[in-house]
């Protein structure tokens, strides 16, 4: 059956009918639907995972006990799931274990522009990469078949265009895989010292014969073309620009297994052209493979192209263009195209954003702010310029927590903000450190009930799981105690006045405290909006104080308030900031 498929979707359609068992993965653009669409599949047990580590080890326990499994993470996830990758590569797997992530070229949606393959290569593991999505089902399906073959882990990288593009794809039904036992093997599975040296030789042989299984695998593939001495060696979603721009009228050799990079097929096809371009987004690591094997070809790839940012048509078109034959810049000259000049439209925090109250009161007390990782990082933006900092997940709490102990004058004057599904992540543990080490830090959760960044996901404070069936729910307030810290507040961050008061009371305290800023997300389904407000502009004084929290529902017309009733969802935070009665 053929149909048109998203990217993730496809990566998801693949799961299914490689006969994948266990799903556990933490949302992240651009990865989510991954994980979302494979929940649709009832064969397959899915769930939200507190962070990206405990979504690999729960995948590898999965594996381990002698069923497929997979975890899914973007780029910056694999970070955190780092210290089980790595070892992982030397235990090897019992069932297929695959690990998917997405990297974020241009960063749509992210706070860095990491390249993934370097996990790849530092872990020593192999990783796949499709180039659209009918590779997205079929690379996952061999992907699995890899890892039982070599005993090892795979990663399976995405990228945004890749993971948010449809094209079409054909399916076909599941393939029920049957349970592997479970065989108690200590010197395989349990990574002592002892056990760990004597399994790195097999880890570096293991990748030695990938390599070769590599060439005759089908995820790498050459496109000859008699009439060009110009091979082009590409992979991902640079594959497709290249054969928009270029055509059939180039060599191209295409890489699907990005690690392992296959040795003998690039020596052979360099000795089929003259002239070698590598063209790969972010880091040079295919270029770096080439340079390496003394090829006597003419070599180009960041002499040319931007190391920096995603690719596009118009990119290589002009990056390349002494490359182009004349006959395709006299038919490229009237492709590209210049995209208009318009209006920016930065990315803000929605009207009736439960945020929004919050950091209003921090901006106004002209505290310095330590943030996170989620939709309330938009409180570092215009108007409220609420943030000083905002670094990774989890980091705000144990950021504080040294903050105020390289500079103790500060603590009245400074606090941290982080989210429920990022507080679970990883603040936890930045909050025991200020409780164990007893820094008089003030830490905020901004308690939406959902992991909003990434569209609306559960996370162990909802009491929901990635189904929407009742589940074990994490109570902050009792976790805050239990850790050590006494003093718990709750405020509604529609509330200015008493958001102010417990903030401005918890800095002035000798002693670390937790303040739970608490109102479900206004985009839920179950939130209902209530009327939206008005403006008498009799009344209205022209302030702009109305102004100063930043909704997109109030502007300014005619030197007076409006608000857009179709984005108003009646929270009433502007009329808490109007002397006159206004609104």
């Amino acid at each position: 059956m053929k149909e048109l498929m998203l990217g993730n979707g496809a990566a998801a359609r693949g799961l299914y009918e490689s006969g994948c068992a266990v799903i556990s993965s933490y949302p992240g653009t651009p990865s989510t639907e991954i994980t979302e669409e494979a929940a649709k599949y009832r064969e397959i047990y899915c769930e939200w995972a507190p962070n990206e580590k405990v979504a690999v080890e729960t995948a590898f326990g999965a594996a381990l006990a002698g069923k497929r499994a997979f975890a899914a993470m973007k780029h910056v996830g694999l970070n955190v799931a780092a210290d089980p990758l790595y070892t992982a590569s030397y235990a090897g797997v019992n069932a297929g274990l695959v690990i998917g992530v997405a990297d974020d070229p241009g960063m749509h949606s992210s706070q860095n522009e990491q390249d993934s393959r370097h996990h790849a290569i530092a872990s020593k593991i192999p990783m796949v990469e499709p180039s659209n999505s009918q590779e997205s089902i079929d690379f996952m399906k061999i992907a699995y078949e890899l890892s039982e073959k070599f005993d090892t882990p795979v990663l399976y990288k995405m990228c945004t265009r890749i993971a948010h593009s449809q094209s079409i794809v054909e399916t076909s039904e599941r393939k029920e895989v049957p349970v592997k036992p479970y065989v108690k093997n200590i010197q395989k599975n349990v990574m002592t010292p002892a056990n760990a040296i004597r399994k790195h030789p097999i880890v570096e042989q293991r990748n030695k014969d990938i390599a070769v299984w590599a060439e005759s695998s089908g995820l790498n593939k050459i496109e000859l073309c008699k009439d060009s001495k110009i091979g082009i060696i590409t992979h991902s979603t640079s594959y497709q620009y290249v054969k928009e721009v270029f055509g059939d009228r180039v060599n191209i050799l295409k890489i699907g297994l990005v690690n392992p990079l296959p040795e003998k097929m690039i020596v052979d096809f360099a000795s089929k052209v003259q002239v070698i371009l590598v063209v790969e987004e972010l880091d040079p690591i295919i270029e770096t493979f080439c340079r390496c094997l003394n090829l006597k070809n003419e070599i180009h790839g960041k002499d040319l192209l931007p190391v920096c940012g995603e690719f596009s048509q118009n990119l290589l078109r002009t990056c390349l263009k002494d490359y182009l034959s004349d006959e395709q810049k006299t038919v490229d000259s009237g492709v590209q195209f210049k995209i208009p000049d318009l209006p920016v439209r930065p990315p803000i925090m929605c009207a009736g954003c439960p945020h929004r109250g919050l950091f209003y009161v921090l901006s106004k007390l002209k505290l310095n702010v330590m943030g996170d990782i989620g939709c309330y990082t938009l409180g570092a933006a215009a108007p409220l310029f609420a943030m000083d900092m905002n670094l990774c997940m989890g980091a705000s709490v144990s950021s504080l927590h040294g903050w105020n102990k390289a500079l103790p004058e500060y603590e009245k004057n400074s606090v941290c903000v982080i989210g429920d599904s990022t507080f679970v992540h990883s603040g936890i543990t930045g909050l025991a450190t200020i409780a164990y080490n007893q820094s008089n830090s003030t830490v905020i959760v901004l308690d939406n009930s959902i992991t909003g960044m990434t569209g609306h996901q559960q996370n162990p404070t909802t009491g929901k799981n990635l189904y929407g069936d009742p589940a074990g729910k994490v109570d902050l307030e009792a976790l805050a105690k239990a850790m050590g810290i006494n003093r718990v507040f709750v405020v509604d961050p529609y509330d200015l006045a008493d958001c102010e008061k417990v903030v401005k009371q918890e800095l002035a305290v000798e002693e670390p405290s937790l303040i739970i800023s608490r109102r479900p997300c206004a985009l839920l389904k179950e939130v209902k909006p209530k009327p939206a407000l008005k403006v008498d502009a009799d009344k209205c004084r022209s302030c702009k104080m109305c102004m100063k929290i930043g909704c997109p529902a109030i502007a300014m017309k005619n030197n007076k308030a409006q608000i857009d009733s179709t984005l108003c969802v009646g929270c009433g935070v502007c009329t808490q900031m109007c002397k006159f009665g206004a609104l």
